[in-house]
């Protein structure tokens, strides 16, 4: 029962996502058949090159080595209609008059919006800048990740370079922080959590990254994955442990569960689970990841990633489960696959439940689609949910940047005194137009400093 019920999923699953990429199919070109990488795909809606007098100028820091001060003037922090100046000390966003010296940089009339956060990224897995993929036919988590292995022999590109290069994109499309998955299994040893761990480091001065031991093959299934996992964790290579579907897949939720929550309590890491089960398996489940975060006092740490049995609940039943992963302090993530797979965020948040949003696959084997884009992702959230309204828009782009950053313990970027200055420039009318059109990420800071600028990063 639980291999039929996994396939369905899975296969459900995987139709509902192309099928809402498809939607905005656009935004995601393709690398050419010839085999040599075509130029990356800028987003739709992506303005001409601005001319000459609109573009952003820059004046250099004559501050000295006492305080790094720029002053990011004639912006207009989330399309407010009269530009301000950001002043910028030491990567915070200051309230008080910029030093004598400070470097400015003339943003034109742009607005300014925190960059995003994307709380579900899998880097090791993408094909992204190779040759066009081929995929072959697959309907099940094992016909999955058979072609994930494939695809890991097939490639050239060493996975390290692979990685740094999409997270690398990420940032200059407005990314700050992500939690990457990385597949950890006996077909890989641990070459994925290595080559992510030396992009981290890579692009250090411009992400945040969080690594996470993802058992895509299965902890019980697979032999040998449990002490991949425990080795990773033991080292520090990984900041979180994860697990997936405990009962459709492992067909072993309390050993299952045993081993992922046994090695985060033993090494302090914290815990992010895939969890495709629905209806009444998928609630088993999840009730049983509830009960272990409680039982070890893992509250704050925990995260169950999709959570397919949650959307369709009734009202009484999603409050009630609501409070109770509020209380027990779990958070969630959605990828925004679909608009009878997303989850009810509104309501989540109403109970305190956190909810962060995240690209998933990046053109890998179970996938042609995806960009690593925040804000392309928070357009295709607007899109799954039906967004009309200015605030349903603005909705979705907080979900990408401030639910992620709640997510990952970070402070909030909004562009107040105080506020990290994390933030990119695009021209614009207003944030909801911002959210549908995509246009170009013109610039990039991070921490007060520019990391990319027209959608390439820069000083790297």
């Amino acid at each position: 029962m639980h291999d039929e019920s996994t396939a369905a999923t899975v296969g459900l699953s995987r139709r509902s996502m192309l099928a809402g990429a498809a939607a905005v199919a656009g935004t995601a070109a393709t690398l050419s058949a010839s085999g040599a990488a075509a130029a990356e795909p800028r987003p739709a809606g992506t303005a001409p090159a601005p001319s000459t007098a609109d573009r952003i100028t820059e004046q250099p820091d004559r501050t000295g080595d006492h305080a790094r001060a720029t002053v990011f003037k004639n912006v207009r922090p989330y399309g407010a209609e009269h530009p301000v100046d950001l002043t910028v000390v030491d990567g915070i966003i200051s309230g008080d008059p910029a030093p004598r010296g400070a470097k400015i940089v003339d943003g034109k009339g742009r607005i300014a919006l925190p960059t995003l956060v994307d709380a579900h990224i899998h880097p090791d897995k993408t094909a992204w800048g190779e040759p066009w993929v081929t995929r072959n036919p697959a309907s099940s988590i094992a016909e999955y990740t058979a072609e994930d292995v494939k695809l890991y022999h097939a490639l050239r590109t060493p996975l390290k370079k692979r990685a740094e290069r999409l997270m690398g994109h990420a940032v200059a499309q407005g990314t700050r922080a992500m939690r990457a998955h990385v597949d950890v299994a006996p077909a890989y040893d641990l070459v994925g959590v290595e080559g992510v761990g030396s992009a981290r480091r890579a692009l250090r001065h411009a992400l945040d990254v969080e690594i996470v031991g993802f058992p895509q093959h299965g902890v019980i299934r697979t032999p040998g994955t449990k002490e991949l996992l425990e080795e990773a964790a033991r080292t520090g290579a990984i900041d979180r442990v994860g697990g997936i579907d405990p009962i459709g897949f492992d067909e072993a939720l309390e050993e299952h569960l045993d081993v992922v929550f046994g090695i985060a309590d033993r090494h302090g890491v914290g815990v992010d689970i895939h969890l495709h089960e629905r209806a009444a398996t998928g609630m088993e489940s999840l009730r049983a990841i509830i009960a272990r975060t409680e039982a070890l006092s893992l509250q704050g740490k925990v995260t169950v990633s999709h959570v397919f049995c949650v959307p369709g609940l009734p009202e009484r039943e999603l409050d009630r489960l609501a409070a109770d992963l509020a209380e027990a302090g779990i958070s969630l993530t959605t990828v925004a696959p679909s608009s009878d797979l997303v989850l009810p965020i509104d309501r989540l948040r109403e109970h305190g439940v956190e909810v962060g949003l995240g690209s998933d696959g990046v053109r890998d084997a179970w996938s042609p689609f995806g960009n690593a884009d925040m804000l392309h992702r928070s357009h295709l959230l607007a899109w799954v949910q039906d967004a009309r309204l200015d605030e349903e828009l603005e909705a979705a782009f907080r979900s990408g940047a401030d639910g992620g950053a709640r997510l990952l313990g970070l402070p909030e970027a909004d562009l107040k005194p105080g506020s990290p200055a994390d933030f990119l420039l695009v021209r614009g009318e207003c944030l909801p137009q911002v959210v549908v059109d995509l246009p170009r990420r013109d610039m990039v800071v991070r921490g007060g400093r520019i990391v990319a600028r027209d959608g390439e990063l820069v000083g790297h």
